[in-house]
């Protein structure tokens, strides 16, 4: 087990990532859901397609379908039928003879080849025969059966967070319902005496409350169930009582505040009492004060209560503690290179994830710069940003034009 007292100074953060992912093991429930609502679930099995996409030979296109050899010889042939898709030609297409035939048409027995309708003429002589202004080789505009999707292949990976296109491909090879794993059940807690919900007057002393609106929808944005026991006295038996609940109901409690070193942050106190502190404080800016553990069964992430520390914590922290606990296969963050716009204050000691709004020039080079004010209280540096300017560990300040990795915001990749 890893401590802030057995380990001098901050845990890297990539080393705070792999305990975390060291000790989870998935959830195991699954359940079969229906593809309509299966949007942003994880597969819980392998899928294995149990026909072929498409299922016979088709056209690629309206045009109509012969022998290629034919065309070798002559370059008018007799009009013999017509396919449709869903409507195939019945007959056996003979040399010397073509079949009109639609987009997505099974090809006519007989037949190896389509000429696309532009590239024909209906004779001026016999309306009954066609004339080919192109000599096809065999397989020209045709689409082979389990050219997409063959017969036992595997569709999709156990792990896989369903997106609508893969909602699609699971529907093209008959699947109506998918094996998904269940919904993570996730506690969320606000603790704070000075903490008040929106709508009521504030006294002195009293601010918003407001991580718990942006970590819910992150939360719900991921697919996970959210249990919301609201705002929590700063006293160690209501912290106590609470975190036992949530420990009853939870796979993971996601407590805000309580995790610094002041006289009445009692969060990761109670957790030892209750479980264990796997490691607490990590080099990360902002967002130090970050603690994880478990509680008797549920894991434990400590976010510091500041919002844009608890913000950037769980994107870069808790996010992929969820990936894990739900099995789903880790999803590396989109990071891309930039120029600096300007000057970039960055002190060495902890991985700086700065808030930015990058632009693209006429050249479609990439350019960053941060967003006002820096502070771990300023929300309005991440609500007006549009991506972390991300900056290692050990370096320095930035000059303008050096080259630095940025993170594009998503709606959380999902």
């Amino acid at each position: 087990m890893i401590t802030s007292c057995d380990t001098p100074g901050l845990l890297p953060l990539s080393q705070a990532l792999d305990a975390m992912r060291g000790v989870i093991s998935p959830v195991t429930e699954h359940e079969q859901c229906d593809l309509m609502q299966a949007r942003g679930r994880i597969l819980a099995e392998d899928v294995i397609s149990q026909v072929n996409v498409p299922p016979s030979d088709n056209s690629a296109m309206d045009g109509y379908a012969m022998i290629a050899a034919d065309l070798q010889l002559k370059d008018t042939l007799e009009l013999v039928g017509t396919a449709f898709a869903g409507i195939p030609y019945e007959g056996t297409v003979n040399t010397g003879q073509c079949v009109r035939i639609m987009t997505g048409a099974i090809i006519p027995n007989g037949t190896d080849a389509v000429v696309m309708q532009e590239n024909t003429a209906v004779s001026d002589v016999d309306p009954q025969h066609i004339q080919f202004m192109q000599s096809p080789k065999a397989g020209n505009s045709v689409r082979r059966a389990g050219e997409d999707i063959s017969h036992g292949a595997a569709v999709l990976k156990a792990g896989t967070r369903l997106t609508p296109a893969h909602l699609s491909l699971l529907a093209s090879v008959g699947i109506s319902a998918a094996p998904v794993v269940r919904k993570l059940k996730v506690g969320l807690i606000a603790t704070g005496d000075e903490l008040v919900s929106p709508g009521n007057t504030l006294k002195s002393g009293q601010i918003y409350e407001s991580n718990r609106y942006a970590l819910r929808g992150m939360l719900e944005e991921f697919g996970a169930h959210v249990i919301d026991f609201g705002i929590v006295e700063d006293k160690r038996e209501s912290l106590q009582r609470t975190f036992k609940e949530a420990d009853t109901h939870c796979d993971i409690v996601l407590s805000c505040g309580g995790v610094s070193v002041g006289d009445a942050d009692y969060a990761k106190d109670v957790l030892q009492s209750i479980g264990s502190v796997n490691f607490w404080k990590v080099a990360i800016k902002p967002g130090k004060p970050f603690a994880f553990g478990k509680l008797s069964k549920a894991w434990f992430c400590g976010l510091p209560g500041n919002p844009v520390s608890s913000y950037v914590t769980f994107e870069q922290l808790v996010k992929p503690v969820l990936e894990t606990l739900s099995g789903q296969t880790p999803s590396a963050a989109m990071l891309l290179n930039a120029t600096a716009d300007c000057d970039i204050r960055k002190v060495p000691g902890r991985a700086d994830y700065q808030r930015g709004i990058y632009r693209t020039d006429q050249d479609g080079q990439l350019f960053v710069s941060p967003n006002g004010k820096q502070g771990s209280g300023v929300m309005s540096s991440i609500a007006h940003a549009n991506c972390y300017i991300v900056l290692a560990q050990d370096a320095g300040s930035v000059e303008q034009g050096s080259t630095v990795h940025i993170q594009p915001f998503t709606s959380l990749a999902y």
